[in-house]
């Protein structure tokens, strides 16, 4: 006959296990959302929105201007040639701005990649508009070859005058293992 035990040492064991399921659920169930609203209550992180922002009529002011810097950089891992056409531009805050980045894929295989944007300094990601963005799609690229990828920005006239310069910076990611079969070439 088979007779159980109350082994303390194995009670002890499912409670840790249960308090570390517990604890990695509110980590990544919990944080990562309260994380997003702390950011956007607190103007932190430089976020910008991840939809294209609706251009309204606006006066271009053209007794200001701001410098606007862009940086590409890949995450690890990413083999890709990712880098803006220009690394400044000088713009008056209204005026709709068109720029390129360019990738290049040197694999022989097709991958996808994802571009993660940040605005600093973080008060400006508020007035810094998206009209157009490769960063809103992934973008798929066959292999031993390139694309440009275009971007279009507004910098509101609501801007604070005490920035003169807002830098826009994407880091690229390799995401193509979680698109499954769906790679195409563009």
């Amino acid at each position: 006959m088979l007779r159980l035990t109350n082994n303390p040492g194995t009670d002890t064991a499912l409670k840790l296990a249960a308090v570390a399921c517990v604890m990695f659920a509110f980590v990544f169930v919990v944080m990562v959302p309260l994380y997003d609203v702390m950011c956007d209550v607190l103007g932190i992180n430089g976020k910008t929105s991840g939809s294209a922002y609706t251009a309204v009529p606006a006066q271009v002011d053209t007794s200001r201007q701001v410098t606007v810097q862009f940086i590409a950089t890949n995450n690890d891992g990413m083999p890709w040639v990712f880098r803006p056409e220009v690394r400044q531009l000088t713009v008056h805050p209204g005026e709709a701005v068109d720029m390129l980045f360019h990738a290049t894929n040197p694999t022989g295989a097709a991958m996808v990649a994802q571009a993660i944007p940040s605005v600093t300094p973080s008060r400006a990601a508020a007035y810094f508009h998206k009209t157009e963005c490769f960063c809103f799609d992934q973008q798929p690229l066959e292999g031993r070859s390139a694309a440009e990828m275009p971007l279009q920005f507004v910098v509101d006239q609501a801007l604070p005058s005490d920035i003169r310069t807002i830098t826009l910076s994407y880091t690229l990611f390799d995401v193509t293992d979680m698109t499954g079969d769906k790679i195409a070439a563009r």
